[in-house]
């Protein structure tokens, strides 16, 4: 076992968040994983759980919780983290889009970013809030830090959905199949199937365009299918275990090729927006990394994407 290091920081203990750290805690590759809230006493006690499960798991990463204010009382618990996963906002509700939760989770991801780089000025920050794209821009921007430092966990949430359907279609293994999403977490998502596969086959060898594209339709509103079975809260599993793997990326500084959402300057012939695309992801957050061409139509797919995104990541900035 390679010794621990590093520190990672988890803002909200929701089941997204303490999800979240507990998986970062059972990879048993940090010193201290940081589960913070505003809701008192929570964090402690999802800490004290998590470090209670640790001779049966057998990890020896530290939890520790930490009660917030918005003042940034508490945030000191954080200090010098190397990663922050920024899990903090509202969920959806049945019938709720995702930018419905705009006006209140940039207040809470705005304080939340202003804390986290006053604290851990050094830190790669991973923003899971919703609405995912806007969040992501406006916590680069409420920061300051370089914006390949700043990056959003969508892609490898809504790849992750793609590929489930398509196996689950098929009957086959998951490890079988290879999918791609692009563009933005809702609406204006721009899954590749060109680039995806089956065995090393085309999507299109095995299965035909209408049962594509009918995938395609559930990928999309995948979110808002867990959302209306719930009906309280939203999904945390697979999101958790997608934003928990992109901190170990960079953690490692392993270089692993993700679809996250980064900033995009000139890749694609796209400039100055955040947007979900493939990049390495490593000790410095996201370098961009352009894969094989898209289609046509999938590029004409994420140029719509890129401007649906920059309408709103510019009125985020006011709020």
């Amino acid at each position: 076992m390679a010794a621990r290091s590093g520190k990672v920081t988890v803002v909200g203990a929701g089941f997204y968040g303490s999800t979240t750290a507990q998986r970062l805690a059972e990879y048993d590759i940090f010193e201290t994983v940081v589960l913070t809230d505003i809701i008192e006493g929570k964090p402690e006690g999802l800490a004290l759980d998590l470090n209670q499960s640790r001779p049966i798991e057998g990890f020896e990463t530290t939890v520790v919780g930490a009660t917030t204010g918005t003042d940034g009382s508490g945030y000191e618990q954080t200090a010098d983290s190397d990663i922050v996963v920024i899990t903090a906002g509202l969920p959806r509700k049945p019938g709720m889009s995702r930018m419905d939760l705009i006006e209140t989770n940039a207040k809470i991801v705005r304080q939340v970013a202003e804390n986290v780089a006053k604290f851990s000025p050094e830190a790669v920050v991973i923003v899971v809030s919703n609405p995912l794209d806007e969040m992501t821009a406006l916590a680069a921007n409420a920061t300051g830090f370089p914006k390949q430092r700043v990056i959003g966990q969508a892609g490898m949430l809504d790849t992750a959905r793609f590929t489930h359907f398509v196996a689950e279609t098929l009957g086959v293994p998951v490890a079988s199949v290879r999918t791609l999403t692009l563009g933005s977490h809702g609406d204006t998502m721009v899954p590749v199937p060109s680039a995806c596969t089956v065995d090393g086959k085309p999507l299109a060898d095995v299965l035909d365009q209408a049962k594509i594209d009918e995938l395609v339709d559930r990928t999309r509103n995948g979110g808002a299918e867990v959302v209306a079975l719930l009906k309280t809260g939203s999904a945390y599993y697979a999101p958790s275990a997608a934003a928990a793997r992109m901190a170990k990326a960079v953690a490692e500084d392993s270089g692993a090729v993700m679809p996250v959402c980064t900033w995009v300057d000139g890749e694609y012939g796209i400039s100055g927006v955040f947007l979900g695309v493939e990049a390495e992801i490593g000790a410095g957050g996201a370098k961009l990394f352009n894969e094989p061409a898209p289609t046509e139509t999938e590029l004409a797919g994420l140029k719509a994407a890129a401007e649906a995104v920059r309408a709103k990541q510019a009125d985020v900035a006011e709020l």
